[in-house]
């Protein structure tokens, strides 16, 4: 089971009832959060969630409105005791960011580890969690992210027969182990069967439609993506600053033949956005309004 929570949806500022952008993934004991724009702390406590089992901090971009949450959270974690590193994931440049942000953050009892991304894509093996980092196009280095729970095949106690895995082995194969044992060296796909379907979520704000952002989101159970204007006469404002509209969003979760679209970063002068979905649905049927705290637990299909 995979839980997301969309804890912001504000693009530019905060506003009353809406914080700046921030997503939490939660799965099997570890926290990713993507992004931590200014109020995504109180987001996290307004939720019930636990700031201590974040592990993983992927950045989108530099811009204020989706980092300036970062200082406040960091002590947070650091009050809660925690110990273990955290991993941060950004543009290049992060660890100057990062060292930056801490001077008002400079004692924390856990160590931070600033992995920096310099190629158009990027992919990271984290605590159970595929990340794929992928640029997207906005006026200064912005990436998405797709994240992936991969799932094994079923364990065969036939294929295990067949090629003499001993027993006391098929427990750390069926976990993904290598073992050596006897000269012998045995592998998970000696007792697995095919693997089956997992779960995936792309996330991207920040940009204009491109042909990367389709790409990375084939096939997402849910893709969650800025929808910054609604009213379809902003479309020279969206490409003027590299935005997005909901329908150009409706228009990729369509390409990409994803299951859910929810929609997420608006501007600030949007009001009454759903009145916009119809026409988004015509696009896209299984599109949603983003809304701060709006979350949903993704599980794997039977079989």
């Amino acid at each position: 089971m995979l839980d997301v929570c969309l804890l912001g949806t504000a693009g530019m500022m905060p506003l009353p009832h809406r914080w700046l952008t921030s997503l939490m993934l939660r799965y099997n004991g570890s926290n990713l959060l993507i992004d931590c724009g200014e109020g995504t702390q109180i987001a996290i406590k307004e939720k019930g969630l636990n700031f201590k089992p974040i592990d993983i901090l992927c950045v989108t971009h530099f811009h204020a409105d989706h980092i300036s949450g970062l200082p406040g959270l960091l002590l947070t974690m650091g009050n809660a005791e925690r110990t273990e590193p955290l991993t941060i994931i950004g543009p290049k440049g992060l660890e100057r960011v990062v060292s930056a942000m801490r001077v008002i953050a400079p004692e924390l009892p856990f160590e931070i580890q600033c992995i920096e991304i310099t190629e158009p894509d990027a992919h990271f093996s984290i605590n159970g969690y595929e990340i794929h980092a992928f640029r997207v196009k906005h006026n200064v280095v912005c990436y998405g992210y797709s994240v992936e729970i991969k799932r094994a095949g079923r364990f065969s106690v036939e294929r295990a027969k067949e090629q003499n895995v001993p027993m006391k082995l098929w427990s750390h194969l069926q976990k993904g182990e290598t073992v050596e044992q006897d000269g012998n060296t045995y592998t998970p796909d000696m007792v697995l069967g095919p693997s089956r379907k997992g779960l995936k979520v792309t996330y991207c704000t920040d940009s204009r439609p491109v042909d990367a952002i389709v790409d990375a989101a084939e096939g997402s159970d849910l893709f969650i993506c800025e929808g910054m204007y609604a009213e379809k006469d902003k479309i020279t404002k969206a490409k003027k600053y590299k935005h997005m509209t909901f329908y150009e969003a409706a228009e990729m979760a369509k390409k990409a033949q994803v299951q859910e679209l929810w929609l997420t970063h608006f501007s600030p002068s949007l009001i009454r956005g759903e009145d916009y979905m119809p026409a988004v649905r015509e696009i896209f049927n299984n599109a949603y309004l983003g809304k701060d705290g709006k979350s949903v637990e993704l599980v794997f299909q039977e079989g």
